[in-house]
C-alpha cells in the first residue's frame, strides 16, 4: 500500500473512531455518569457469574494492560516494524511516544468527564481513579494495535493468527475489567474507541509526514555505486 492510500486510510478510521467516542462522551456527561444501555445488565451478569477460577484468570489478565507490559509490546513493535537500524530506532521512539501521549490524552479526558465507577461492593479487584474511558482498556488496546500494524508490515507469513492473537488479548483485557466489577461496559467502549482513534491519528500522522527512508516497513535507499558512485568513472586512478 503507498503512503498516500496508507495516510488516507488510518486518517478515515481514526477520524471514525473519534467522532463515535465524542458521541459516547456526550451522552455519558448528558447522563451525568449513570449507566447507560446494557451497563448494569452487563454488571449484574458478571457479579452473578465469578467462580474463583475465573476471578484468578480475570485478574491475570487485567494485570497484564497496565505498568510494563504494554511499553514493552511498544517496543516491540517498533522493532518489528523496521528494516534498519535507523527505522527500528525511530519506530520504536514513534510507538512510545503514541502510547505515552495517549496516556496523557486518556487521562485529561477521564478527569473531565469524571464519572463514577460501580459501587465499590461489586469490585473483585483493585481500581482508581474516575471510569472513563478505561485506563487499562486504551493502554492495552493502543500496544495490540501497535503491534497488530507491525505484524502486518512485516510478517507476510502467519500474520493473520499473530494479529488476531494480539487483538485476542486487548478485547480480554478491557472485558476482564467490567467482569471484576471496577469499570461499566460503556467505559471499555469507550476506551476502545479512544485507542482506535489516536492509533489512527498516529499512524496517518507518521504515514503522511516522516521522510520516507525512515518510515518502518519501506527499503532504505543504498548509496549509488558504479560509474557515478562515490569512487568516480569507471577505471579512473589515483593520482
Amino acid at each position: 500500500m503507498r503512503r498516500g492510500d496508507l495516510a488516507e486510510l488510518a486518517g478515515s478510521c481514526g477520524l471514525g473512531a473519534w467522532t463515535a467516542f465524542g458521541v459516547l462522551t456526550l451522552v455519558v456527561v448528558g447522563h451525568e455518569g449513570v449507566p447507560l444501555f446494557a451497563d448494569a445488565d452487563i454488571l449484574s451478569w458478571s457479579v452473578a457469574h465469578r467462580p474463583d477460577v475465573a476471578v484468578a484468570f480475570a485478574r491475570g489478565v487485567t494485570a497484564t494492560g497496565t505498568g510494563v507490559v504494554p511499553y514493552a509490546l511498544a517496543v516491540l513493535a517498533g522493532a518489528v516494524a523496521g528494516r534498519t537500524p535507523r527505522q527500528r530506532g525511530v519506530s520504536v521512539a514513534l510507538c512510545l511516544f503514541c502510547l505515552a501521549a495517549g496516556q496523557v490524552l486518556r487521562y485529561t479526558v477521564m478527569t473531565l468527564v469524571a464519572r463514577p465507577r460501580p459501587r465499590l461492593a461489586d469490585w473483585a479487584t483493585h481500581a482508581s481513579g474516575w471510569a472513563f474511558p478505561s485506563g487499562h482498556t486504551t493502554t492495552s488496546a493502543l500496544a495490540a494495535g501497535l503491534l497488530i500494524v507491525a505484524v502486518c508490515l512485516r510478517a507476510p507469513r502467519g500474520r493473520t493468527a499473530l494479529a488476531l492473537t494480539v487483538g485476542c488479548w486487548g478485547v480480554l483485557v478491557g472485558l476482564s475489567r467490567v467482569y471484576l466489577g471496577v469499570h461499566w461496559f460503556t467505559d471499555v467502549a469507550g476506551g476502545w474507541l479512544f485507542a482506535l482513534g489516536w492509533l489512527g491519528l498516529c499512524l496517518g500522522a507518521a504515514s503522511r509526514w516522516l521522510p520516507e527512508r525512515w518510515t518502518p516497513g519501506t527499503a532504505e535507499p543504498r548509496e549509488p555505486t558504479g560509474p557515478t558512485g562515490p569512487a568516480g568513472p569507471a577505471g579512473a586512478s589515483e593520482g
